[in-house]
Parts: C-alpha cells; sequence; structure tokens
C-alpha cells in the first residue's frame, strides 16, 4: 500500500524560508524518482521538483535557484527547501514518484493529504 506523510508547510512571508518533509512507503521510494508537487488555488497541479535515487534533480522554472530537493534513502523521506519565497508560491504542496519529466508526467492515482504552503505578508 502507497504511503505518503507530507508536513512541514506553514504561513511565511514573502522573502522567507520553509522546508518540507515527506516520508513515502518503501514500495514506491525505492524504486521510482521522488517529486514534489504544487497545486495553487484555482490551478492543475505542477511538478515543482524531483530527485531520481540517484541524486539527479531537476526543476521547474519558476523555482530554480530558490527551492532545494534532496532524498534520505535510509529513511525513505524526500525534503524540498524553499527559499526566497515567493505569494505565487503558494498552495498545497504534495510528494509522490514521478513517471515523465517535470512538465509532461503521469499523474498518480494515488496521493497523500498534502502540507499547505501561505506566502503572505
Amino acid at each position: 500500500q502507497v504511503q505518503l506523510v507530507e508536513s512541514g508547510g506553514g504561513l511565511v512571508q514573502p522573502g522567507g524560508s520553509l522546508r518540507l518533509s515527506c516520508a513515502a512507503s518503501e514500495t514506491i521510494f525505492s524504486i521510482y524518482t521522488m517529486g514534489w508537487y504544487r497545486q495553487a488555488p484555482g490551478k492543475q497541479r505542477e511538478l515543482v521538483a524531483a530527485i531520481s535515487r540517484g541524486g539527479t534533480t531537476d526543476y521547474v522554472d519558476s523555482v530554480k535557484g530558490r527551492f532545494t530537493i534532496s532524498r534520505d534513502n535510509a529513511r525513505n523521506t524526500v525534503y524540498l527547501q524553499m527559499n526566497s519565497l515567493k505569494p505565487e508560491d503558494t498552495g498545497v504542496y504534495y510528494c509522490n514518484r514521478v513517471i515523465g519529466k517535470i512538465t509532461n508526467w503521469v499523474p498518480s492515482s494515488s496521493w497523500g493529504q498534502g502540507t499547505q504552503v501561505t506566502v503572505s505578508s
């Protein structure tokens, strides 16, 4: 059974930082590239960062230079360090496996509850 538990969201001022964590079941963590997805109010879910099992990373252009994805294979955990946050980063953040590319990915049928990130003054 796939389990994904995201945490670390909150309310932060523009320019601030947050670190998100996601504990994933070994059934997907040990096989797949993992990623962080974001769903802003009224918008489609988008993949913002991905990391392969070997540590290769990729980011959508809007977060490059500000977000850093990492993974701890021993703990089946993936992280997203978010710096220089902007109001447009607001949304619910989910982690999940990645099939495809950063701008052309296949949606999963199973998701965690996500963690809310709100960037506002």
